[in-house]
């Protein structure tokens, strides 16, 4: 695929989810109207807000692209599409809803089930994390890389999954839970820490974007088989899941596969 084509289909997305943030900014810290989806997942209007914009402004654009959001009724469509855009309007509502900053608009595009552009904006920290199949992840605009191997990996993940020591790893040092799946997978990406385990019922939404920016910043997303997952198919949920480079993700791909949580 030319380079100056992803290039623009990069700059699509950033500039709608740069807009999309700013969107979201107008209710953030304040009370906006919040509801109850199915399985007690909390939704509030600046999700609709934003989510109205962006099927708007980037179907306008990829008419004949397909479209999988967490808060639009799922239209099979997609499944014939060459490509599909990929959006959480905002990743880490519940973080959003109380006026923690680590939540972010998620915007991937993917072909045959791979993400080949992805833009996360966390627009109250000021970063915009983003990727192309084939170049560096960027953050900010400055290339980010995994962290190196070397003293206690910093693991995080539900507190059901994380582990104090990992067979052939060694301790481990947990963090405090990050709301934000996508964010949490961009830390990973960015070095702020090494790894993190990701809990069965995931979604598409959740991770294309951020699959990619990790991918391209040296780690990876895979399965307990070892294997990165497909999006945009018949079924967005995933299961167990873990994210992260090196050794430390092998052994965590051992610990998901013959799990005692």
């Amino acid at each position: 695929m030319p380079a100056n084509e992803l290039d623009t289909e990069l700059a699509l997305i950033r500039e709608a989810a740069r807009e999309a943030g700013l969107i979201a900014m107008r209710y953030f810290g304040k009370t906006p109207d919040v509801w109850m989806k199915t399985g007690q997942s909390p939704v509030s209007e600046a999700d609709i807000a934003v989510d109205t914009f962006l099927r708007d402004a980037l179907l306008a654009a990829r008419p004949d692209y397909g479209w999988l959001s967490e808060e639009t009724v799922a239209d099979t469509s997609r499944l014939s599409a060459r490509r599909t855009f990929v959006v959480d309007p905002i990743d880490g509502t519940r973080a959003f809803i109380g006026g923690q900053h680590m939540w972010c608009v998620s915007v991937a595009i993917v072909e045959d089930g791979r993400p080949i552009a992805g833009v996360l904006d966390v627009p109250v920290k000021g970063e915009i994390f983003e990727a192309v199949q084939g170049s560096p992840a960027l953050k900010n605009g400055s290339a980010v890389s995994v962290r190196k191997s070397g003293g206690r990996p910093i693991v995080a993940g539900p507190k059901t999954m994380t582990r104090t020591a990992l067979p052939g790893i060694g301790e481990t040092v947990k963090v405090p839970y990050i709301p934000s799946l996508a964010y949490r997978i961009a830390m990973v990406a960015d070095g702020e820490i090494d790894a993190t385990f990701i809990k069965p019922n995931s979604h598409d939404w959740d991770l294309a974007a951020a699959d990619l920016i990790l991918r391209q910043a040296g780690g990876e997303v895979l399965t307990p088989d070892g294997i990165s997952p497909l999006y945009a198919g018949d079924d967005p949920r995933h299961g167990t899941l873990v994210a992260g480079s090196g050794a430390l993700l092998r052994a965590m791909v051992d610990e998901a596969r013959h799990p005692d949580w």
